[in-house]
């Protein structure tokens, strides 16, 4: 039986957050990576954008049994477009989506939509295990929307699908926010 795969481009790309295998590295053409605001959240999320100059590194992995109801519900903010043609893998997937939310519903954020570190983190590391040091490098590169405010909120992680946090990470993440010229926020600001 052929299973539909998804594109992940975010946490999806760290394999400790889910447990969809095999997974393979892909380069999704024709979408960027952003941070958006939506009207019913504070934090920012971070989805594709169609571009047909752009491409961003990620990871696909099979859905078993077509049983799409976890991850849809882990992606509800979210819906599903046919990425099948515009994707570069390495496995005999034949269909293949990537969740984006709908650009009708989404903006660039605001001081008021922060990004949450811990979230951050588990993104770092999943292009870390990938694509190895370049990985976390390449996606902030990437990805546009920086200028939202980064919540400090590592010592007491909201994010729940955080992971352990190492010093390559910190140090990966840390850099890559410098370098974005990212403002550091914590709960009390």
């Amino acid at each position: 039986m052929q299973h539909i795969y998804f594109f992940g481009y975010g946490s999806l790309v760290n394999r400790t957050t889910h447990l969809h295998a095999p997974a393979y590295r892909a380069r999704l053409n024709g979408w960027h990576r952003a941070w958006r605001a939506v009207p019913e959240r504070a934090l920012c999320y971070l989805t594709a954008v169609r571009d047909p100059q752009a491409s961003i590194d990620g990871l696909i992995a099979p859905v078993p049994g077509e049983n799409w109801a976890e991850l849809d519900q882990r992606e509800a903010a979210y819906d599903r477009h046919d990425a099948t043609a515009t994707l570069d893998h390495k496995s005999d997937a034949k269909e293949i989506v990537v969740y984006a939310i709908d650009p009708a519903r989404h903006r660039a954020p605001g001081p008021d939509n922060p990004i949450l570190l811990s979230y951050l983190d588990v993104v770092v590391a999943g292009y870390l295990s990938e694509y190895g040091p370049a990985g976390p490098a390449c996606f902030f590169e990437t990805t546009l929307g920086w200028e939202a405010p980064i919540l400090d909120d590592r010592a007491a992680p909201q994010y729940s699908r955080t992971c352990a946090l190492t010093d390559e990470i910190r140090t990966l993440t840390d850099t890559g926010l410098e370098l974005m010229g990212s403002r550091i926020i914590t709960a009390a600001d």
